[in-house]
């Protein structure tokens, strides 16, 4: 039978036992495995936002491209009409139009179709450059014409969105009887983006 010293001695053992210090509540390894799940995290989200910003850059050049070639399709038929083609390609110029461009077409290109036919021309136009106008300021209208006026922009809810265009150009036209004529072509154009559709909304001769 046990006797009461022994009792009193587990008594005093256990009492021990239960004050010894707990360990860490986190070992070297638990905050070692929360700081590398963190920089993973990290490395998540910022490999996230480079493709965001990558994707974004890449649709942006995409649209500016189709913005630069919708120009450079129009300018070409403006620049290259002649006697034999000059209705057919005020057609095609006058549905490529939006805005009061589109309701003035008529008139803005009266003179050019005058011209043209009464001449009797045939012309050759070839595109020298087109640029974004972001990369370009400030250019003049041709001396001793008046300031172009700004047409109202078109509401929100038809366009989405509009980028003016540079486009240089040289036509060659040749004329019954006479030596061939060289036009230089210094033209500013809107393109507007009406139910995703790029359409011309605004034509300026520059300087």
């Amino acid at each position: 039978m046990p006797s009461a010293e022994g009792d009193a001695a587990a008594v005093e053992g256990d009492a021990a036992a239960a004050e010894v210090p707990a360990g860490p509540v986190f070992s070297g390894y638990g905050i070692a495995s929360a700081v590398l799940a963190a920089i993973s995290v990290a490395a998540i989200v910022l490999a996230a936002l480079i493709w965001s910003g990558h994707h974004r850059d890449v649709q942006e050049r995409s649209y500016q491209s189709r913005v630069l070639q919708t120009a450079v399709e129009w300018t070409g038929v403006l620049i290259n009409m002649n006697k034999d083609t000059v209705d057919a390609g005020l057609i095609k110029l006058r549905d490529g139009t939006v805005g009061e461009l589109n309701a003035d077409f008529e008139s803005v290109v009266k003179p050019y179709r005058e011209v043209v036919r009464t001449l009797q021309s045939r012309t050759t136009g070839q595109i020298e450059s087109v640029a974004i106008e972001s990369v370009h300021h400030d250019l003049d209208t041709e001396p001793g014409s008046p300031p172009p006026s700004t047409p109202p922009p078109l509401p929100p809810s038809i366009v989405a969105r509009t980028d003016t265009v540079l486009v240089v150009a040289t036509s060659v036209s040749e004329n019954v009887g006479n030596k061939p004529q060289t036009v230089r072509w210094n033209l500013r154009l809107a393109v507007a983006d009406v139910d995703g559709k790029l359409l011309i909304s605004r034509l300026e001769s520059m300087r």
